[in-house]
């Protein structure tokens, strides 16, 4: 390749040549005289045209490769990188055009880059502000601008804790606390203030110019809306828009603080529609709700202005009143008790309907009967439920000579009435367990009366109850549409439980519909009565044996499995248990619980074990607790057991992920059944 100096010295040296012939030849033209001067003038013209031609030549390709390295730096620096440089010499001017290219794809790819990660930035939800390290704002996306209502040209420079809002902190102050929280209040252009969600990290480099640190910001006006609204419904009724019982619970903890500090006293009084019931019954909840609603409003109409007015649940209402002196107490509380039963006994209008109601009001003074939330609530409730026994329409002290187990069973039997339709029952599932390989292969389904403000409730309390008031039969079918819809749903996921057990009550028995509605039951929910295992203590089975049977019969006919519960506490023998069609002894815990180190339990259950076997029966131990009674059992051939050794009652989900695992790994569920446990009991027997 010839260099650009060296086609310029060929160049001269060629234009120098044909000039000197030119002159040359001018020279010989002014000497010789005739034929001689005809040629040379030709020569001469000649010499010089060539030598102008060659000069025009170089001239126009020198400019010709300068013109494009001119449009092109035009082009670059107008952002349009797309058109190559045309390399066509092979000089100095030639690197020189490779170069300016090589520059343009270098800007093609920086300027691509560029325009790239502001798309990026812009396409964000978030707002982006980009700063220098003295907290100048270098740059913002779209979204900053629209948080802001500011341009960029209106950001670029400010600094960025201008945009907050804490007047007491400096600028640099409020960016760091809003960095440390999380959060911030944001001014925008408009002068409006939003909360926003703020965070940061440096942008770590070795170049001056990118050093600096980015923020992203977010409206989170609708979060915090949302929040208020959630900490609002935890607090407060929604329907009537007062204290729930939690709230409730809560200031009056605080009042009875107070009230402890200051030597004053307090009263509470437990506020409960009487027969309420009756008026969603015969028009609906719909109207039951705007009957409290307006029930809530004369309440606060007619309460002094520091009255606390809450309500507990359904129709029960709380409201307390503080700073008031223990020996007028209860003068005011029965003044302002009649003023309360004064408005509850004004007309409603349901429907275009007058509807009369009336309440009962319980009250507990503090620190007189209690001063504790619970007991003084718990007081109070018990007041306004012997208020109740008493006819209602009244107001009633709590007194400690009342009769705390029958205040108790009021309470609960006049709160069963509504437990269905509050949903307050529950039922759990206690797995029955094979003895053999530890496999779940049934459950027998717990019904439980979880009662707010008191626990769980044990039916052993509120069975008789139900029993006294004839909801045994409503409860009775609660419960198996609960099974039948909790087994279709396990039985649907393909975890099929086995075999539920319920129990079954005299008073169920004797009920003429019986048969009826739980065949009602299954054809509704598709579950097959096989599926199901009615539980009979031995009482009930020998109460009325003639009609007893008839009915287990067609129990049976339906596909139903029978079981006879706590056996071993009744008097049946063995040629009453053959009358009957029963499939399952389940062997009572009483003497399950010592079978492993009482001579006498353990052939009362080997015993037990022997006769199910001899009449074809399965038998199934209750209680079991310890892994000794567990392998007592085994070794006593006792088919399946239950107990706390494989867990609490469970829900029904539990029961399914129990199932689940079983499935999974095709090995008992249960610690007890490893096979290091195993080892252990072979060990130790």
């Amino acid at each position: 390749m010839r260099s650009l100096k060296t086609k310029f010295a060929l160049f001269g040296a060629a234009f120098g040549l044909l000039l000197m012939t030119g002159m040359f030849a001018v020279a010989a033209l002014l000497r010789e005289p005739g034929v001689a001067r005809l040629v040379a003038i030709p020569v001469a013209l000649a010499t010089i045209g060539g030598a102008t031609w060659l000069a025009f030549l170089v001239g126009r390709r020198l400019t010709n490769a300068l013109q494009q390295l001119n449009d092109t730096t035009h082009r670059m620096a107008e952002g349009d990188f797309s058109r190559p440089v045309p390399v066509v010499r092979n000089d100095e001017l030639g690197d020189l055009q490779r170069t300016v290219d090589q520059m343009r794809k270098s800007l093609a790819d920086t300027t691509i880059t560029k325009n790239y990660l502001d798309n990026v930035l812009n396409s964000m939800v978030d707002a982006v502000f980009v700063v220098r390290p003295d907290g100048s704002i270098r740059s913002t996306n779209v979204a900053a601008q629209r948080l802001t209502g500011s341009s960029s040209d209106e950001l670029l420079d400010r600094h960025i804790g201008s945009l907050l809002v804490a007047p007491e902190l400096t600028e640099d102050e409020r960016v760091a606390r809003a960095a440390e929280t999380g959060e911030a209040v944001l001014r925008n252009a408009a002068g409006q203030t939003l909360p926003v969600s703020f965070s940061g990290s440096e942008l770590d480099s070795g170049d001056a110019h990118v050093q600096g640190r980015i923020y992203v910001a977010r409206d989170i006006t609708d979060r915090k809306r949302a929040e208020r609204r959630i900490r609002y419904l935890a607090r407060y009724d929604a329907l009537t828009k007062i204290p729930n019982r939690m709230q409730f619970q809560h200031l009056l903890q605080q009042a009875i603080a107070r009230a402890l500090r200051s030597r004053t006293g307090l009263a509470l009084l437990y506020l409960d529609m009487d027969h309420f019931k009756e008026v969603n019954d015969t028009f609906g909840h719909g109207a039951g709700d705007r009957v409290l609603e307006a029930l809530t409003e004369r309440l606060t109409n007619t309460l002094p202005a520091d009255t606390v007015l809450g309500r507990l649940a359904g129709d029960e209402f709380a409201l307390f009143i503080d700073g008031i002196s223990e020996s007028t107490a209860r003068e005011a509380v029965r003044h302002l008790s009649r003023d309360i039963l004064n408005v509850v006994a004004q007309p409603f209008y349901v429907g275009g309907q007058e509807v009369f109601l009336s309440a009962s009001i319980g009250v507990a003074l503090c620190p007189r009967d209690a001063d504790n939330v619970v007991d003084l609530i718990r007081n109070a409730d018990a007041a306004m439920y012997y208020s109740k026994q008493n006819g209602g329409n009244s107001c009633a002290f709590y007194s400690p000579e009342m009769n705390a187990a029958s205040v108790e069973r009021l309470m609960l039997k006049s709160k069963l009435k509504r437990a269905i339709e509050r949903n307050e029952f529950v039922v759990a599932y206690m797995p029955k367990v094979d003895v053999a390989d530890g496999h779940i292969v049934g459950a027998e389904a717990l019904l439980r009366w979880r009662l707010p403000g008191h626990g769980d409730i044990p039916p052993s309390q509120f069975i008789p109850l139900a029993e006294e008031n004839n909801l045994i039969s409503a409860i009775g079918e609660w419960v198996l549409n609960r099974v039948c819809l909790d087994y279709r749903e396990l039985a649907g996921a393909g975890r099929a439980p086995g075999r539920i057990a319920l129990n079954l009550s005299l008073k169920q028995l004797r009920q003429a519909s019986f048969i009826l509605d739980y065949r009602s039951v299954f054809e509704r929910h598709g579950v097959s009565p096989a599926n199901l295992e009615l539980e009979i203590t031995e009482t009930t089975l020998m109460a009325n044996p003639k009609r007893t049977i008839g009915m287990l019969k067609e129990l049976a006919e339906l596909g139903v499995h029978l079981a006879i519960d706590d056996f071993g506490t009744g008097y049946s023998s063995l040629s009453a248990l053959q009358q009957f069609p029963i499939g399952t002894l389940k062997i009572d815990q009483s003497f399950v619980r010592d079978a492993n180190v009482d001579r006498n339990d353990a052939t009362i259950v080997r015993t037990i074990i022997e006769m199910g076997r001899s009449l074809g029966m399965e038998v199934v131990a209750e209680g079991v607790e310890t892994e000794g009674q567990l392998e007592f059992l085994r070794k006593a051939g006792c088919n399946f057991a239950q107990g706390r050794l494989f867990g609490e009652p469970c829900s029904a989900e539990e029961l399914g992920a129990m199932l689940s695992r079983q499935a999974g790994t095709g090995r008992s569920p249960f610690p007890c059944f490893t096979e290091e446990a195993r080892a252990i009991r072979d060990g130790s027997a």
